[in-house]
């Protein structure tokens, strides 16, 4: 599968309409971004039933200042519209796949259960 470019105008969509979408935010001058960019092509030919997406931080700064994306590469898990997972860094393939798979074994039932719970006014 092909990796599909975020823009602020199709973000919205894509996330909405995906029930996992791994997003690869990067930029053409970042060395580590160039280095991460073969391997997370190369999960997504593993991966064809996720959506692996990028943002150019330098095109799209307002999505990276919407997910104040401080250090390039992060990359992020959304599930149901729910951020599972963002970190800093260019991950090694093994590492990768580890991600991935602990983010589909999540129970997004008790994901948004203890988000609520976060979120539930405390007293």
């Amino acid at each position: 599968m092909t990796t599909v470019e975020l823009t602020k105008d199709n973000f919205d969509e894509i996330v909405s309409e995906n029930e996992f979408v791994l997003i690869d935010f990067w930029a053409s001058w970042c060395g580590p971004c160039r280095q991460f960019g073969p391997v997370y092509e190369a999960a997504s030919e593993r991966h064809g039933d996720l959506v692996f997406a990028k943002v150019d931080t330098e095109a799209q700064q307002e999505l990276a200042a919407a997910f104040e994306i401080r250090s390039i590469p992060t990359l992020m898990i959304v599930r149901d519209k729910v951020a599972v997972f963002a970190q800093p860094g260019a991950l090694p393939e093994a590492a990768l796949e580890d991600v991935i798979g602990q983010a589909r074994g999540l129970d997004m039932d008790e994901v948004r259960k203890s988000i609520a719970e976060a979120q539930a006014p405390q007293g």
